[in-house]
């Protein structure tokens, strides 16, 4: 009798180990989330968000939105500049943890080995557009990324009409002239910048217009254009 309960004891923990192992087995192979990508995009989620211009994904790689900038985050003052922690927060909000699509940069990474690209919603909103819209984050034109450039420059000129985020104080800014590179399209002042040549550059009377033609400010000039 007692053999015949051992018996049946070993093998009722045989096969609670088995049904065991193919529930953890189950689980380890059980499919990602999929999602309705649009065409040109892939499917990736995002592991965190680092700042408001870059993401790490799952699978490693990490991600820098090739449309826009938004300020320092992390500074050597210890402060970040104006928005950037709330353009953090932004992202953060709309992309960590999450599966979304990825459209890649024509040039593919930037020169610190960052993947280049923008990351875009199912229903085709991208996330660049959303910062730009509050403005949490300036259009910028970099190697590869003309289109996307082009796309979201209407939404900086609504930013600028509505005057938010970035774009609230702009009346605070220091006066003109200012210079843009047309090659880089980058916007200059010589409060800020050591690369003023005005017979090389195009000219605008304020900063907003300048901004309103997709200017993107060299980083030395940011804390000076912008107030928060």
């Amino acid at each position: 009798m007692k053999k015949i309960l051992f018996i049946t004891f070993r093998l009722f923990i045989i096969i609670f180990l088995v049904f065991l192992l193919m529930g953890c087995k189950g689980k380890a192979q059980e499919p990602k989330t999929s999602i309705n990508c649009p065409k040109g995009t892939e499917q990736v989620k995002v592991k965190k968000v680092i700042d408001g211009d870059t993401v790490e994904l799952e699978r490693g790689e990490k991600l820098r939105y090739a449309g826009i900038n938004t300020l320092e985050l992390h500074t050597e003052s210890g402060s970040p500049e104006p928005f950037a922690l709330r353009a953090f927060q932004k992202n953060k909000e709309l992309v960590e943890g999450k599966e979304v699509c990825l459209r890649r940069n024509l040039r593919e990474k930037d020169h610190y080995g960052r993947l280049l690209g923008e990351l875009y919603f199912p229903n085709g909103t991208s996330v660049s557009s959303i910062l730009v819209k509050e403005g949490l984050a300036l259009v910028c034109y970099y190697e590869g990324s003309g289109e996307l450039y082009q796309e979201l420059l209407p939404y900086q000129r609504e930013a600028i009409k509505n005057k938010v985020g970035l774009f609230s104080n702009l009346d605070k800014a220091p006066p003109g002239p200012y210079y843009g590179n047309r090659k880089s399209k980058r916007l200059h002042h010589p409060l800020c910048s050591k690369d003023v040549h005005p017979k090389r550059m195009i000219l605008f009377k304020s900063l907003e217009e300048g901004l309103a033609e997709g200017y993107c400010p060299v980083r030395t000039c940011n804390v000076y254009f912008f107030k928060e």
